[in-house]
């Protein structure tokens, strides 16, 4: 339903005209995000360019009581920014300039609209390094990894997202503007309300600016790919690596099924007679990655590895990042929808998940291929279906069900990286419990007592 035509000109009057998009086909591009299955209009999308249009417009939207999707990209894969029926979508895309670099206190100021990738070269180019580096990161906003608290490939040894977030501008739904945090290494003054907005997928405020912590780049870094017979011995191997108390910085696996279509996609090299594939990348101190890099090898060989290649130099390793980095886009070309998912278990119980996650495709007659973070437990169950074939879109459901529960029983999560948004709030309330649950619901209800911003994302 459209909007009546005095909140359009309200919002007209706010950014200007050529900021709000509310004809048919502007809107079909804002309709969706990067999840699968999963599509709905919304009434229209106003773009911001500062922090007091968001706070003008959530105040309007506030006392009309219009619902607010706040978009960035549009790469989540929860449906975490899927519009809600008779919603404005709030874009902050051309919110994207970088602030401040300050090398004095190791720290980044940004808008919301920067990409991960933006930030990451601003900081190379200063000698620092900013970690993160979700697999979207070429188009993947700041905000919106604030938003998800986003991982990434190098998750395993320099964490995600929330490890360097320092502080955060936020607009809360009434249009007051909150500042948490601050360039301080330490601070204990109060409640950390900065970690409360971190990963709350748009539903407690809207983050208008954010200071991100640096830190000093690596000297050196060595690559290399290991190939397995067995999954069971890629997992070992890591276990090895782990209790050999090494934390590299990279430790990530491929299944065959992802073997096969990642190189047929990109065409780097990858063997394709094994079962898995492990990329490893140490850095630090070159005499450190010298010796870690070689212990690595070692413990590969003694699990009985097919073959460990090293990168011979810097190009050679990030064709084979880039490798990892386009599985979904190799596995997407073999189906009209895939669905990429996003379950974590303790490292001791992958390999026995990665097994089930296969017990479950054969069961319910599906194609699936599994590639993620072996490092941290975090796997990805890829599967290739057709979105239009109802019957089948019921057995993946009935999956991913199966797979859910296992990583729960287990001792795992739901969601690593993703979130729950729309596409996995049903499993939220058997993971996090009854008191969790009410705890969330107050919380949110406190800080959006009109329940406008992302309703019906993560619980109703």
């Amino acid at each position: 339903m459209a909007l009546p035509n005095d909140t359009l000109a309200k919002l007209r009057d706010i950014v200007g005209g050529e900021n709000v998009l509310s004809s048919k086909e502007d809107l079909i591009a804002y309709s969706f995000d990067g999840t699968a299955a999963m599509q709905s209009m919304p009434s229209c999308v106003v773009f911001a360019l500062t922090t007091y249009h968001i706070a003008q417009i959530l105040k309007l939207a506030n006392t009309n009581r219009t619902p607010i999707v706040t978009r960035g990209s549009g790469t989540g894969l929860s449906g975490g920014s899927l519009p809600c029926p008779n919603c404005i979508v709030l874009c902050t895309v051309k919110m994207n300039r970088i602030l401040e670099l300050d090398r004095a206190n190791l720290t980044l100021l940004t808008e919301p609209g920067a990409t991960t990738l933006q930030i990451a070269d601003a900081a190379t180019a200063a000698g620092l390094f900013y970690p993160p580096d979700p697999g979207s990161m070429k188009i993947s906003t700041i905000g919106g990894n604030v938003a998800e608290n986003s991982g990434g490939l190098r998750g395993l040894k320099y964490g995600i997202t929330r490890n360097y977030i320092m502080g955060l501008e936020v607009v809360l739904p009434d249009g007051e503007i909150l500042w948490t945090g601050n360039k301080c290494v330490k601070d204990v003054a109060g409640y950390s309300l900065r970690d409360l907005f971190v990963g709350s997928e748009g539903t407690l405020g809207v983050v208008t600016k954010v200071l991100l912590r640096l830190i000093p780049k690596p000297a050196a870094k060595k690559t290399m790919v290991a190939t397995f017979a067995q999954m069971d011995a890629a997992a070992q191997t890591v276990s090895d690596i782990i209790a050999a108390q090494i934390i590299p910085c990279t430790l990530e696996f491929l299944d065959r099924t992802t073997i096969h279509c990642v190189e047929d996609y990109a065409n780097v090299g990858l063997p394709l007679d094994c079962e898995a594939l492990l990329l490893i990348e140490t850095d630090g101190h070159p005499a450190a990655v010298a010796e870690e890099a070689a212990k690595m090898e070692e413990l590969a060989r003694k699990n009985g590895a097919m073959a460990v290649r090293v990168a011979k130099d810097e190009d050679e390793a990030n064709k084979l990042a880039t490798a990892r980095r386009s599985a979904f886009s190799a596995l997407a070309r073999l189906a009209p929808t895939t669905i990429l998912e996003d379950a974590t278990v303790p490292r001791s119980e992958l390999a026995k998940m990665i097994r089930f996650v296969g017990e479950v495709a054969k069961k319910y007659n599906l194609r699936v291929g599994t590639f993620g973070h072996m490092g941290d437990g975090n796997l990805h169950p890829t599967f290739l279906t057709d979105e239009r074939n109802k019957e089948e879109m019921h057995r993946v459901e009935e999956a991913f069900q199966e797979i859910f529960d296992e990583a729960i029983r287990l001792g795992g999560t739901i969601t690593g990286e993703h979130g729950i948004g729309m596409a996995k709030k049903s499993f939220l309330p058997k993971f996090a419990g009854v008191a969790q649950m009410r705890v969330m619901r107050e919380l949110r209800r406190a800080l959006d007592p009109k329940g406008i911003l992302n309703p019906g994302k993560m619980f109703d």
